[in-house]
Protein backbone atom coordinates (compact mmCIF):
# COMPACT_ATOMS: atom_id res chain seq x y z
CA UNK A 1 0.00 0.00 0.00
CA UNK A 2 1.68 3.15 -1.21
CA UNK A 3 -0.27 5.70 0.82
CA UNK A 4 -0.10 3.91 4.18
CA UNK A 5 2.99 2.14 5.46
CA UNK A 6 2.77 -0.41 8.24
CA UNK A 7 5.62 -1.90 10.24
CA UNK A 8 5.67 -4.11 13.32
CA UNK A 9 8.30 -3.48 16.01
CA UNK A 10 7.95 -6.18 18.65
CA UNK A 11 4.42 -5.81 20.02
CA UNK A 12 4.01 -2.31 18.52
CA UNK A 13 2.50 -1.50 15.14
CA UNK A 14 3.69 1.68 13.39
CA UNK A 15 1.30 3.25 10.87
CA UNK A 16 2.73 6.01 8.67
CA UNK A 17 0.55 8.14 6.42
CA UNK A 18 2.79 8.37 3.38
CA UNK A 19 1.75 11.27 1.19
CA UNK A 20 4.39 13.88 2.02
CA UNK A 21 4.10 15.68 -1.32
CA UNK A 22 0.56 16.68 -0.22
CA UNK A 23 1.52 17.12 3.45
CA UNK A 24 -0.20 13.76 4.05
CA UNK A 25 -3.63 15.22 3.27
CA UNK A 26 -6.54 12.81 3.63
CA UNK A 27 -8.33 11.82 0.45
CA UNK A 28 -10.64 8.88 -0.24
CA UNK A 29 -7.72 6.59 -1.10
CA UNK A 30 -5.84 7.38 2.13
CA UNK A 31 -8.96 6.75 4.21
CA UNK A 32 -9.57 3.44 2.45
CA UNK A 33 -5.99 2.22 2.88
CA UNK A 34 -5.89 3.26 6.53
CA UNK A 35 -9.10 1.34 7.13
CA UNK A 36 -7.62 -1.73 5.44
CA UNK A 37 -4.43 -1.53 7.52
CA UNK A 38 -6.45 -1.40 10.74
CA UNK A 39 -8.45 -4.45 9.63
CA UNK A 40 -5.18 -6.33 9.05
CA UNK A 41 -3.62 -5.63 12.47
CA UNK A 42 -2.91 -8.89 14.29
CA UNK A 43 -4.55 -8.31 17.66
CA UNK A 44 -3.10 -11.55 18.95
CA UNK A 45 0.44 -10.17 18.92
CA UNK A 46 0.12 -6.38 18.48
CA UNK A 47 -0.61 -4.57 21.72
CA UNK A 48 -0.31 -0.88 20.81
CA UNK A 49 -0.30 1.23 17.65
CA UNK A 50 1.48 4.48 16.76
CA UNK A 51 0.17 6.69 13.94
CA UNK A 52 2.42 9.34 12.40
CA UNK A 53 2.97 11.17 9.12
CA UNK A 54 5.79 10.84 6.60
CA UNK A 55 8.29 13.67 6.31
CA UNK A 56 9.19 16.48 8.67
CA UNK A 57 6.48 19.03 7.84
CA UNK A 58 3.17 17.38 8.60
CA UNK A 59 1.32 14.73 10.54
CA UNK A 60 -1.73 15.35 8.38
CA UNK A 61 -2.30 18.87 7.03
CA UNK A 62 -6.03 18.23 6.64
CA UNK A 63 -8.53 16.66 4.32
CA UNK A 64 -7.63 17.07 0.65
CA UNK A 65 -9.21 20.36 -0.45
CA UNK A 66 -8.39 19.64 -4.10
CA UNK A 67 -10.60 16.55 -3.89
CA UNK A 68 -13.33 18.19 -1.80
CA UNK A 69 -13.75 21.41 -3.75
CA UNK A 70 -15.94 19.93 -6.48
CA UNK A 71 -18.08 17.66 -4.29
CA UNK A 72 -21.84 18.08 -4.23
CA UNK A 73 -23.88 17.73 -1.04
CA UNK A 74 -24.36 13.99 -1.39
CA UNK A 75 -20.70 13.33 -2.11
CA UNK A 76 -19.67 15.53 0.82
CA UNK A 77 -21.97 13.62 3.18
CA UNK A 78 -20.50 10.30 2.03
CA UNK A 79 -16.95 11.63 2.47
CA UNK A 80 -17.78 12.82 5.97
CA UNK A 81 -19.47 9.54 6.86
CA UNK A 82 -16.46 7.59 5.59
CA UNK A 83 -14.01 9.63 7.65
CA UNK A 84 -16.20 9.54 10.74
CA UNK A 85 -16.64 5.77 10.54
CA UNK A 86 -12.87 5.34 10.25
CA UNK A 87 -12.06 7.70 13.11
CA UNK A 88 -14.69 6.03 15.27
CA UNK A 89 -12.98 2.71 14.49
CA UNK A 90 -9.69 4.23 15.69
CA UNK A 91 -11.33 5.63 18.82
CA UNK A 92 -12.88 2.27 19.70
CA UNK A 93 -10.05 0.06 18.42
CA UNK A 94 -9.40 -2.69 20.99
CA UNK A 95 -5.78 -1.69 21.65
CA UNK A 96 -4.38 1.78 22.49
CA UNK A 97 -3.37 4.09 19.66
CA UNK A 98 -0.82 6.90 20.07
CA UNK A 99 -0.73 9.85 17.65
CA UNK A 100 2.84 11.04 17.11
CA UNK A 101 2.12 14.47 15.64
CA UNK A 102 5.10 15.67 13.64
CA UNK A 103 4.26 19.08 12.23
CA UNK A 104 0.91 20.27 10.91
CA UNK A 105 -2.25 18.64 12.28
CA UNK A 106 -4.97 20.78 10.78
CA UNK A 107 -8.61 20.03 10.05
CA UNK A 108 -8.85 16.31 9.39
CA UNK A 109 -5.35 15.89 10.79
CA UNK A 110 -6.35 17.32 14.15
CA UNK A 111 -9.51 15.21 14.02
CA UNK A 112 -7.42 12.09 13.37
CA UNK A 113 -5.23 12.91 16.37
CA UNK A 114 -8.33 13.54 18.50
CA UNK A 115 -9.62 10.05 17.74
CA UNK A 116 -6.44 8.48 19.13
CA UNK A 117 -6.07 7.58 22.80
CA UNK A 118 -2.90 9.58 23.44
CA UNK A 119 -1.40 12.52 21.53
CA UNK A 120 2.24 13.56 21.72
CA UNK A 121 3.86 16.02 19.37
CA UNK A 122 7.05 17.58 18.09
CA UNK A 123 8.12 21.12 18.97
CA UNK A 124 7.15 22.30 15.47
CA UNK A 125 3.63 20.87 15.65
CA UNK A 126 0.70 23.13 14.73
CA UNK A 127 -2.93 22.30 15.46
CA UNK A 128 -6.13 23.86 14.23
CA UNK A 129 -9.59 23.53 12.72
CA UNK A 130 -9.61 25.97 9.79
CA UNK A 131 -12.78 24.64 8.14
CA UNK A 132 -14.95 27.73 8.62
CA UNK A 133 -12.43 29.72 6.59
CA UNK A 134 -13.10 27.28 3.75
CA UNK A 135 -16.86 27.69 4.04
CA UNK A 136 -17.48 24.34 5.74
CA UNK A 137 -17.73 22.78 9.18
CA UNK A 138 -15.35 20.12 10.49
CA UNK A 139 -16.56 16.84 9.04
CA UNK A 140 -14.57 14.12 10.82
CA UNK A 141 -15.66 14.68 14.42
CA UNK A 142 -13.89 17.91 15.33
CA UNK A 143 -17.02 19.64 16.62
CA UNK A 144 -17.63 16.71 18.97
CA UNK A 145 -14.23 15.48 20.15
CA UNK A 146 -12.31 18.72 20.65
CA UNK A 147 -14.40 19.91 23.60
CA UNK A 148 -14.45 16.42 25.10
CA UNK A 149 -10.68 16.03 24.86
CA UNK A 150 -9.64 19.43 26.22
CA UNK A 151 -12.51 19.67 28.71
CA UNK A 152 -13.55 23.19 27.75
CA UNK A 153 -16.45 23.98 25.46
CA UNK A 154 -15.45 27.65 25.51
CA UNK A 155 -11.90 26.98 24.32
CA UNK A 156 -13.05 24.47 21.73
CA UNK A 157 -15.57 26.91 20.30
CA UNK A 158 -12.95 29.66 20.26
CA UNK A 159 -10.64 27.51 18.14
CA UNK A 160 -13.46 26.28 15.89
CA UNK A 161 -14.99 29.76 15.37
CA UNK A 162 -11.77 31.73 14.91
CA UNK A 163 -9.91 29.09 12.86
CA UNK A 164 -6.85 30.05 14.90
CA UNK A 165 -3.92 27.64 14.77
CA UNK A 166 -2.06 26.84 17.98
CA UNK A 167 1.52 25.71 18.48
CA UNK A 168 2.80 22.81 20.52
CA UNK A 169 3.21 24.75 23.77
CA UNK A 170 -0.41 25.91 23.80
CA UNK A 171 -1.62 22.45 22.77
CA UNK A 172 0.15 21.06 25.84
CA UNK A 173 -1.25 23.81 28.06
CA UNK A 174 -4.88 23.11 27.09
CA UNK A 175 -4.51 19.34 27.30
CA UNK A 176 -4.71 18.59 23.59
CA UNK A 177 -1.39 16.72 23.82
CA UNK A 178 0.34 14.91 26.68
CA UNK A 179 3.94 15.80 25.85
CA UNK A 180 6.13 17.79 23.46
CA UNK A 181 9.49 16.53 22.16
CA UNK A 182 12.18 17.70 19.74
CA UNK A 183 11.17 16.42 16.33
CA UNK A 184 14.21 14.16 16.09
CA UNK A 185 13.10 12.36 19.27
CA UNK A 186 9.34 12.19 18.67
CA UNK A 187 9.02 8.78 17.04
CA UNK A 188 11.52 7.23 19.45
CA UNK A 189 9.51 8.55 22.38
CA UNK A 190 6.22 7.38 20.85
CA UNK A 191 7.55 3.85 20.36
CA UNK A 192 9.06 3.91 23.86
CA UNK A 193 5.64 4.79 25.29
CA UNK A 194 3.96 2.14 23.14
CA UNK A 195 6.52 -0.44 24.31
CA UNK A 196 5.77 0.43 27.92
CA UNK A 197 2.04 -0.01 27.32
CA UNK A 198 2.66 -3.27 25.46
CA UNK A 199 4.64 -4.58 28.43
CA UNK A 200 1.55 -4.63 30.65
CA UNK A 201 -1.23 -7.22 30.61
CA UNK A 202 -2.95 -6.76 27.21
CA UNK A 203 -6.45 -7.77 28.30
CA UNK A 204 -6.25 -5.39 31.27
CA UNK A 205 -5.16 -2.55 28.96
CA UNK A 206 -8.03 -3.30 26.58
CA UNK A 207 -10.50 -3.33 29.45
CA UNK A 208 -9.16 0.00 30.74
CA UNK A 209 -9.65 1.59 27.31
CA UNK A 210 -13.15 0.14 27.12
CA UNK A 211 -14.01 1.32 30.63
CA UNK A 212 -12.83 4.89 30.02
CA UNK A 213 -14.34 5.29 26.54
CA UNK A 214 -17.71 3.72 27.24
CA UNK A 215 -18.00 5.01 30.80
CA UNK A 216 -17.78 8.64 29.72
CA UNK A 217 -21.16 8.29 27.98
CA UNK A 218 -22.86 6.61 30.97
CA UNK A 219 -24.35 7.91 34.21
CA UNK A 220 -21.73 7.50 36.94
CA UNK A 221 -23.59 4.60 38.60
CA UNK A 222 -23.68 2.66 35.33
CA UNK A 223 -20.07 3.55 34.57
CA UNK A 224 -18.92 2.23 37.95
CA UNK A 225 -20.81 -1.02 37.37
CA UNK A 226 -19.17 -1.26 33.93
CA UNK A 227 -15.79 -0.96 35.64
CA UNK A 228 -16.79 -3.62 38.19
CA UNK A 229 -17.69 -6.03 35.39
CA UNK A 230 -14.43 -5.43 33.50
CA UNK A 231 -12.44 -5.75 36.73
CA UNK A 232 -14.08 -9.11 37.39
CA UNK A 233 -13.43 -10.20 33.82
CA UNK A 234 -9.68 -9.80 34.38
CA UNK A 235 -9.83 -12.58 37.00
CA UNK A 236 -10.72 -15.08 34.28
CA UNK A 237 -7.35 -14.54 32.58
CA UNK A 238 -3.96 -16.21 32.84
CA UNK A 239 -2.34 -12.78 32.76
CA UNK A 240 -4.00 -11.79 36.06
CA UNK A 241 -2.56 -14.87 37.73
CA UNK A 242 0.89 -14.19 36.25
CA UNK A 243 0.87 -10.53 37.28
CA UNK A 244 -0.18 -11.17 40.85
CA UNK A 245 2.10 -14.17 41.31
CA UNK A 246 5.04 -12.09 40.07
CA UNK A 247 4.13 -9.37 42.57
CA UNK A 248 3.89 -11.80 45.49
CA UNK A 249 7.12 -13.52 44.47
CA UNK A 250 8.83 -10.11 44.08
CA UNK A 251 9.66 -11.16 40.54
CA UNK A 252 10.29 -8.32 38.06
CA UNK A 253 10.09 -10.55 35.01
CA UNK A 254 6.54 -11.15 33.83
CA UNK A 255 5.28 -13.07 30.82
CA UNK A 256 1.87 -11.79 29.76
CA UNK A 257 0.38 -14.06 27.11
CA UNK A 258 -2.71 -12.05 26.16
CA UNK A 259 -4.99 -14.72 27.50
Amino acid sequence: MALIQYAVIGHVGLITINRPEALNALNRAVLQELNEVLDAVDLGTTRCLVITGAGEKAFVAGADVAEMCCMNESEARIFSETGNALFRKIETFPIPIIAAVNGYALGGGNELALSCDIRICSENAVFGQPEADLGITPGFGGTQRLARVIGSTSKAKELLFTCRNIKAEEALQIGLVSAVYPQIDLLTEAIKMADRIAGHAPIAIRNIKKAVNEGLDMPIEDAIQHEVNLFGNCFTTEDQKEGMQAFLQKRKEKVFKNR
